[in-house]
């Protein structure tokens, strides 16, 4: 281990830290939680239970992004930082795929 990957392990932990307390903040939301950036939110049929579903995703994502960065701690020049790099595209794909087509599937007003 060195002192840059420590560093480094530690920065990633903070940004899914950051999931985390997004997601956190999700479940105590009293209008419904945007999931995309700068895009107005559309009517959900039920606040709460939307808000909890998206909530549980961002914890989720923030959980399997801080494993995602525990091949940083090998070191800088480690071929398991490839697994990080796929391992986070293939999770963000697959979280947008979960909020389209399972919660606002389930929550998106008709």
């Amino acid at each position: 281990m060195d002192a840059g990957g420590i560093i480094g392990f530690v920065i990633w932990c903070i940004c899914s830290g950051i999931f985390l307390v997004i997601g956190i903040s999700c479940f105590r939301a009293s209008e419904p939680a945007g999931f995309w950036a700068n895009v107005k939110m559309c009517e959900v049929t039920d606040t709460k239970k939307y808000n909890k579903a998206v909530g549980k995703l961002f914890c989720c994502f923030g959980v399997v992004f801080a494993i995602l960065g525990l091949p940083m701690l090998a070191g800088q020049n480690s071929p398991l930082l490839f697994l990080s790099i796929a391992g986070c595209i293939v999770l963000i794909i697959t979280t947008m795929l979960v909020y389209e087509l399972v919660i606002m599937k389930k929550y998106r007003k008709r």
